[in-house]
């Protein structure tokens, strides 16, 4: 039996993995968990705040003390951020900018992996961020927002034939921005969960190459074809 702990960036990503990665991925003998990134911590009140990738500092060293807390053979660690606001402190950050977005990630990604300098740890990062999955088939936020017939026509079309994975980070144009220009009481980490779930994993992977390649790669953990 093989552990995943996997590192959300947030609620969005914590609930994803929950609701639809964890049941997915027990089916080939890997079994997960996840905890949302820690941002900071009351220690008067021995309490820790967690949500929200605001230094790679804090996140490496929330990683690091999670393997020191389960350092047993059959356990795996992952991380799931997204590129899209990844802080500039970040292995990589400068010289991966430049690039296209696959080598961007796959410079950024590779660069996280250096600086962890574990072998049971699997960077990933999210092209561009948990919405590019919901652009996947924006189609399905009508199982969510009833009576959005126009609203998520404009979605469909505005995807078109596009990569989601491909589809861009700006302030105003990142897949978030795009669903709430469009549907301002998105809710992610409970509607976006839900249509998520509802476009189902088969959909994604094959919308999404680089999501699919990491779950490929979660997969092959329990040693299971």
């Amino acid at each position: 039996m093989i552990r995943l702990h996997i590192t959300a960036e947030g609620q969005t990503e914590k609930a994803f993995v929950d609701q639809v990665l964890t049941p997915h991925l027990a089916h080939f003998d890997v079994y997960t968990d996840a905890r949302c990134v820690l941002t900071s911590k009351d220690k008067r009140a021995a309490k820790e705040y967690r949500g929200g990738l605001i230094s790679y500092q804090k996140a490496k060293a929330d990683i690091e003390t999670w393997m020191k807390e389960d350092a047993n053979q059959e356990c795996w660690f992952t991380s799931m951020f997204d590129l899209y606001a990844l802080p500039d402190d970040f292995p990589g950050f400068d010289e991966a900018k430049r690039l296209e977005p696959y080598q961007r990630i796959e410079r950024l990604e590779a660069a996280f992996g250096n600086e962890m300098n574990k072998p049971n740890f699997i960077p990933y990062i999210q092209l561009h961020e948990f919405e590019s999955l919901i652009l996947a088939d924006p189609a399905k936020l009508d199982w969510e927002y009833l009576e959005h017939d126009q609203p998520i026509g404009n979605l469909v079309k505005m995807v078109g034939t596009q990569n989601p994975e491909l589809i861009n980070d700006g302030r105003e144009t990142a897949p978030s921005k795009r669903i709430l220009k469009e549907i301002p009481e998105y809710d992610k980490v409970t509607s976006g969960v839900s249509v998520a779930a509802h476009i189902g994993l088969d959909t994604l992977r094959a919308s999404c190459k680089h999501f699919d390649e990491w779950v490929s790669r979660l997969e092959k953990l329990g040693g299971k074809e």
